[in-house]
């Protein structure tokens, strides 16, 4: 087998990171400007195609040729480039992504960052010039009398620029190759590589959209939008009523009361004043409206949807690092509003045919509607239905299977009621006296939050994030609740302080130990100086901590650290963990994984898959006659046992319709 590694500069006119790739390479003004390859590790040779220059007949041979591996970092971007440019169905299995098995390793994305997280030489990474050779020769410029009023950039216009440009070009390929030299001790498992190209798969196929609904819904807000401006402009006499500074001024002015912001909990607390004026009751109404007419999600689906009517590149493989789940990409699928209003093809009707009095009329606030129908914007095209379908609890499912929690297992094998059985377990009541009607259904309320809350050594605070006061509970209780949640769950807690235990061990001794079928070990590879903590999972994947230590938290106790990206500085730092974390990582690893075997055997059952939400995945074909039958097939997919998972009960339930919805 030979290995080329590619990397390649294109022009599009389309903005890739808010439209995507897809859409990035379906404009007619595409092209390939430098194609840059190494093979088999040999120097690195640069075609100039935006001069000429061609693909010599033996290379094009190889990039289509199952003896030649085609290795790049982000390699979906090579692979569809390379796609359209030999206009040819290239087989994702012949192609391995270098950013990914950064990913897998536990390093963050980007090809810069992930060389400077493995210590990769100045030489070795990537030029720091190279963004503003993109912007100059890989996107449309903007006209002026400097440039002759021209709209993009070619090599004639600045040949220096274009030498540098090559050389950029060049140093991505020595950058990508050395970064899979440094990773080559720590393989990609070859089930998770096929994991990879299904995903290939899914993110070009795509889901189709309904554009005249969103079409509809953007008029629809904008139309909202500037009502309210003027209506504001007119009752305030503001320049900019939606200026947080002039509105708060001009509410002092009005109330006299001094505000320190105008966030939503602000507003709305305002807003239950009884002295408020009629004026500033309005404004107030006002500003919560304006702060629900986002219709960004609506502007995201216009920006990316491609020339054939469905929106592509929707998720990331392995984007969650930690754990190898898939994170969300322009549109965000993961993070969409619940959809309460009833009933929906109503409501979906009006917004079509921008019918703003009417959809006022029934449903009240228009912003809120828009903004609960996003999800319906996805749809199965004309002569097809979406199966929706997703699983039961999993992750409480698989921290009962993991930690082997029996009476939680009979649970899920039996009425899964878990929120009832954890109240009854937690208190000492019957769980047939749980239910509505009678005074001990109080108590499957502490049950749920409990369980939300708690499975990750959450405390008191957990409960708090998640809504227990909210929710009637007074906070003197919560305590007790944490209490009786650990005691009615030992097998759990315990498992919290021996992941613990073995990480400690594992940082300061070296070795492994088994914990629950999981394998703690520290890894390293001397040769290029990478240390690791790795937890193989039942499944046989790795998770990835790297350069792992051990230094003291606030109570004196030793403290679990490993480098990686901080979610909110996106940093690469040093950062803290503690066993019910590691069980929280363990936990949802594994349900991805449920998810990952779940989509392959409804890929190989014909029922493709055009994405998929944390535990849902939404499958687009053509109906049978019987619906039911066609919901029943999926959800028994998904129900089958997992092999390396004996004994994890699990269960799924959907529906069958023309577009996406929260069941």
């Amino acid at each position: 087998m030979r290995h080329l590694s590619i990397d390649l500069e294109t022009y599009s006119s389309v903005p890739i990171a808010k439209a995507g790739a897809q859409k990035y390479i379906s404009s007619p003004d595409f092209e390939i400007l430098l194609f840059a390859y190494s093979m088999d590790g040999a120097p690195v040779e640069v075609i100039d195609l935006a001069r000429g220059e061609t693909l010599p007949p033996w290379l094009v041979q190889a990039i289509t040729s199952p003896d030649y591996i085609k290795h790049a970092y982000n390699a979906p971007f090579e692979w569809g480039c390379l796609s359209k440019y030999l206009d040819a169905a290239l087989p994702p299995d012949q192609w391995r992504c270098t950013m990914f098995h950064g990913l897998y390793c536990g390093y963050t994305a980007g090809l810069d960052a992930t060389g400077r997280a493995l210590g990769l030489a100045e030489d070795k990474r990537k030029l720091n010039t190279g963004k503003a050779l993109i912007r100059y020769f890989c996107a449309p410029c903007t006209p002026s009398k400097a440039n002759g009023g021209r709209t993009r950039n070619y090599p004639h216009h600045d040949p220096a620029k274009w030498e540098l440009f090559k050389d950029y070009c060049r140093q991505d390929v020595v950058t990508e190759m050395e970064i899979e030299r440094r990773l080559s001790a720590f393989p990609v498992p070859d089930f998770v590589q096929e994991q990879w190209e299904t995903d290939l798969v899914i993110n070009a196929r795509g889901v189709a959209i309904d554009m005249d609904f969103v079409e509809g819904a953007l008029y629809l807000g904008e139309t909202v939008r500037k009502n309210l401006m003027q209506e504001a402009t007119e009752l305030s006499r503001l320049n900019n009523p939606n200026s947080v500074a002039q509105l708060t001024q001009w509410l002092r002015e009005e109330t006299g009361e001094e505000l320190a912001d105008l966030r939503k909990d602000t507003v709305s607390r305002l807003l239950q004043q009884d002295d408020n004026s009629p004026q500033v009751q309005r404004m107030l109404e006002i500003r919560q409206e304006l702060g629900k007419t986002s219709t960004k999600k609506y502007n995201a689906i216009e920006i990316a949807v491609c020339p054939d009517g469905r929106v592509r590149g929707l998720l990331q493989f392995y984007g969650a690092n930690r754990t190898g789940r898939w994170a969300g990409r322009l549109v965000q699928v993961q993070n969409l509003p619940r959809t309460y209003t009833e009933p929906l093809d109503l409501a979906r009707d009006l917004v079509r045919s921008r019918n703003l009095d009417a959809l006022r009329a029934v449903y009240g606030s228009v912003p809120d509607t828009l903004s609960q129908l996003i999800r319906t914007a996805f749809v199965a095209p004309e002569g097809h239905v979406l199966i929706d379908a997703d699983f039961s609890a999993i992750e409480a499912r698989v921290i009962s299977w993991l930690a082997g929690e029996q009476w939680r297992l009979e649970v899920f094998r039996t009425h899964g009621k878990i929120y009832e059985a954890s109240a009854s377990q937690m208190f000492g009541v019957p769980i047939e006296r749980i239910k509505k009607g009678n005074p001990e259904y109080a108590l499957r309320q502490k049950g749920k939050v409990a369980e939300l809350a708690l499975g990750y050594q959450g405390s008191t605070g957990a409960l708090i994030n998640m809504g227990a006061l909210d929710m009637g509970i007074p906070e003197e209780d919560l305590p007790d609740i944490v209490s009786r949640w650990r005691e009615a769950n030992k097998r759990i807690r315990d498992l919290w302080y021996s992941m613990d235990n073995a990480a400690v061990q594992v940082i300061t001794q070296g070795g492994s130990v088994g914990i629950n079928g999981l394998i703690i070990t520290r890894e390293y590879d001397y040769n290029q100086g990478i240390d690791c903590m790795t937890i193989r999972l039942p499944s046989g994947r790795k998770l990835y901590y790297v350069s792992p230590g051990i230094g003291e938290n606030q109570w004196g106790n030793p403290s679990i650290s490993y480098m990686g990206m901080d979610q909110k500085t996106k940093r690469w730092k040093r950062i803290e963990t503690y066993g019910g974390k590691l069980v929280e990582n363990c936990v949802q690893a594994i349900a991805r994984d449920c998810l990952a075997e779940t989509i392959e055997r409804l890929e190989d059952a014909e029922l493709p898959v055009v994405f998929h939400v944390h535990d849902e995945v939404v499958i687009d074909v053509a109906p049978w006659s019987d619906e039911g039958a066609m919901l029943e097939q999926v959800v028994n997919i998904m129900r089958q046992p997992i092999p390396w998972a004996p004994g994890l009960p699990l269960n799924a339930d959907g529906w069958v319709g023309g577009y996406f919805r929260k069941d």
